[in-house]
Parts: structure tokens; C-alpha cells; sequence
């Protein structure tokens, strides 16, 4: 178990161990979204105005995707 203290936070540790390549970053995001609650996930996404993020709006208006053969707007 990860002691706490003033100096030491926890949030820091995990950062550390991602920066160190004990654990992957995708590895870690895993473990940090397998332990949150749903709410807590929500809630996240809305602190970080992602809650209502449109996959298109990732791709560009004249860019495309190619999922099997079939072409997607």
C-alpha cells in the first residue's frame, strides 16, 4: 500500500511510474478507469468539457474513415 503524506502525493507516484516505464501510459489510464466509478468517469469528462465530444468532430469535414471496405462520413 502506497503511504500518503504532505510531500508524497499518490497522483505523483502514478505519474512517476508511467514516466519510469514501470507501467505503460495506456496501462495505467486502464487501471485508473477500471477503478473509478461511472459517475466518477462522467465526471471527469465533463471537468474536462469531453462529455459531449462527437467522434466526428475529430475527423476534419472533408476527412474519411475506411472500416472494412466500407467508407464512413
Amino acid at each position: 500500500m502506497i503511504e500518503t503524506n504532505t510531500t508524497n502525493d499518490p497522483r505523483d507516484r502514478a505519474i512517476e511510474l508511467v514516466e519510469n516505464g514501470f507501467v505503460s501510459t495506456l496501462g495505467m489510464l486502464s487501471m485508473c478507469l477500471k477503478y473509478m466509478s461511472t459517475d466518477d468517469v462522467i465526471d471527469m469528462l465533463e471537468c474536462n468539457e469531453l462529455a459531449n465530444f462527437d467522434d466526428d468532430a475529430m475527423m476534419g469535414p472533408q476527412e474519411t474513415m475506411v472500416i472494412e471496405g466500407i467508407e464512413k462520413l
